[in-house]
C-alpha cells in the first residue's frame, strides 16, 4: 500500500477504536489511537499473515504486550478481514468474544493472550527462539507501552533476547509519554529508552511513530539487521486524531460519552476528508 492508502486505513482503524470503546462504555482509547499507525503498517504491510488461515504455521507472530490497547488491535484485525467489523461494537459486552484484553483461544488472529503488563515481551522472545530452534523464517513482533517498560520482566526478556541474538524479534515501544497516573518521565522515567535496549544488545531505531515514511524505513532496517534483535522506539501522540484526547492523560482508560463520541467521529471524518483531497 502507498503511504496515503495506509493513512486512510489508519483513520478507519481510529474510527473503529472510538466506536468500540464508546459502545463498551469502557476501555483504553488513548494508547490504542497513538499506536493505530503502527498497527496499520504491521497488518497491511509488514506481517506475513492470512486472514483466511489465522493459524498458518509459517505466519509472522504479533504480541500486544500492552494488552489494554486491545481496541486498536481488534480494529485493525477487523479492517484486515479476520472477523466482521460489525462485531467491534460488542467489545467488553457479556458473551462477546472481544474481551477487554486479547484472548488467543477465542479471537481469530491473536497469537498470544496478554494484559498483565510486562509479560508479552517474554512470550515474544520465546516465540522468536522457537523459530530459530525449528529453523523457521517467521518473524515475531511485540508492541510495548512506555509505561509498561517500567516492569522488570521487560528487561529480563530483553537481556535474554539480546544474548540469544534473536534477529527475528522486533520490539516496538509506543512512546506516547503518558501512562495512567501521568507522564512517564514523572511517574518513573524509562529514558533514555534507546540506550537501555542498546545495553542489552539490541539494534535501536528512533522514529516518529505517526509517520508512515519513518515507520516503513524502520521496519525495513529491522529486517536487514542481522545478529541482534531490534527495538523501534516510536514517539507518538496519545489519543492521536481526536482533538480532546490528544496528549490528555485522562483518556488513558475511559470511554467517550455520546456527545464526546460525536465530536470524536467528526474529528476523524475531517481527517478522512483531508486525506481524500491529497
Amino acid at each position: 500500500m502507498t503511504n496515503l492508502e495506509l493513512e486512510k486505513t489508519a483513520n478507519e482503524v481510529r474510527k473503529s477504536i472510538v466506536t468500540a470503546v464508546h459502545s463498551a462504555k469502557a476501555g483504553h482509547p488513548g494508547g490504542s489511537l497513538s499506536a493505530a499507525d503502527i498497527f496499520t503498517y504491521l497488518y497491511f504491510e509488514e506481517l506475513n499473515i492470512d486472514p483466511k488461515n489465522p493459524k498458518m504455521a509459517d505466519r509472522d507472530r504479533f504480541v500486544l504486550s500492552k494488552g489494554h490497547t486491545a481496541p486498536g488491535l481488534y480494529a485493525v484485525l477487523a479492517e484486515r478481514g479476520f472477523f466482521p467489523k460489525e462485531d467491534l461494537v460488542t467489545l467488553r459486552h457479556t458473551g462477546s468474544y472481544l474481551q477487554g484484553h486479547p484472548d488467543m483461544k477465542h479471537i481469530p488472529g491473536i497469537d498470544m493472550s496478554s494484559g498483565s503488563l510486562g509479560q508479552g515481551l517474554s512470550a515474544a522472545a520465546g516465540m522468536a527462539a522457537a523459530g530459530k530452534f525449528d529453523k523457521k523464517d517467521y518473524r515475531v513482533y511485540a508492541l510495548c507501552g512506555d509505561g509498561e517498560i517500567q516492569e522488570g520482566q521487560i528487561w529480563e526478556a530483553a537481556m535474554w533476547a539480546g544474548f540469544r541474538k534473536l534477529d527475528n524479534l522486533v520490539v516496538i515501544v509506543d512512546n506516547n509519554n503518558l501512562q495512567i497516573d501521568g507522564t512517564v518521565d514523572e511517574v518513573c522515567s524509562p529514558y533514555p529508552i534507546d540506550k537501555k535496549f542498546e545495553a542489552f544488545n539490541f539494534h535501536t531505531i528512533d522514529i516518529n511513530g505517526n509517520d508512515f515514511d519513518e515507520i516503513r524505513a524502520a521496519f525495513k532496517e529491522a529486517r536487514e539487521t542481522k545478529g541482534m534483535p531490534t527495538a523501534i522506539i516510536a514517539k507518538t501522540v496519545k489519543g492521536k486524531g481526536v482533538s480532546f484526547m490528544e496528549n490528555a492523560v485522562d483518556w488513558h482508560g475511559k470511554a467517550p460519552n455520546d456527545a464526546e463520541y460525536e465530536i470524536a467521529m467528526k474529528d476523524l471524518e475531517k481527517v478522512g476528508e483531508a486525506l481524500c483531497q491529497k
